[in-house]
């Protein structure tokens, strides 16, 4: 049911979902780019369930207080206490590592205003699980989005991120203004 309610709400939209070179790894870190409104993510989920591919999330716990945390929680959702971020990226590092199915979307940006870097994390967790970033994207220009191609990370953070700019490069977000430049701080170092 949820599938059908997906294909509708994305026809409605006329947005089209593009099928990536093959299947997602069970295991690895989705980067959900450009992320410029809270409207990224009800398309990002509406295409990974038209595409047959199920994700994991990570959201704000106060999301999953109340009578909509059962939902969110079907939706693939991972209750995130931002008020005690330490630890996070090993954690979620585990939960990779000891799982067999699992497809983490990450929002690189952590923000959906401008931003001068992108967050990190979504690459350090994939490192330490020793698991591929998949480039997942939404594209206002094209009315389109999908998942991308899957990458090794290989510990040189300039030549990963130089493949993760050149997939994003020309993708727009539904907010263009607010989609800053691709680099991490650990880049500068």
């Amino acid at each position: 049911m949820i599938d059908f309610f997906a294909r509708c709400w994305l026809r409605l939209w006329r947005w089209r979902t593009v099928s990536g070179d093959g299947p997602l790894p069970d295991r690895c870190v989705v980067i959900a780019a450009p992320h410029t409104t809270n409207w990224d993510f009800p398309i990002t989920l509406a295409m990974a369930r038209v595409s047959g591919v199920r994700i994991s999330w990570l959201g704000k716990d106060s999301l999953f207080k109340g009578p909509m945390g059962p939902v969110m929680r079907s939706l693939g959702g991972v209750a995130v206490d931002r008020s005690a971020p330490g630890g996070m990226v090993a954690a979620l590092a585990n939960e990779l590592r000891t799982r067999d199915e699992l497809r983490l979307v990450v929002p690189a940006e952590g923000t959906r205003s401008r931003t001068d870097y992108w967050k990190s994390g979504f690459y350090r967790i994939a490192e330490q699980a020793q698991v591929p970033i998949v480039l997942a994207y939404v594209d206002r220009s094209t009315r389109s989005g999908g998942f991308g191609p899957a990458i090794e990370v290989t510990g040189d953070v300039r030549a990963d991120m130089d493949r993760i700019r050149a997939f994003y490069e020309g993708k727009t977000g539904l907010k263009a203004d607010r989609f800053g430049p691709i680099r991490l701080r650990e880049e500068e170092a």
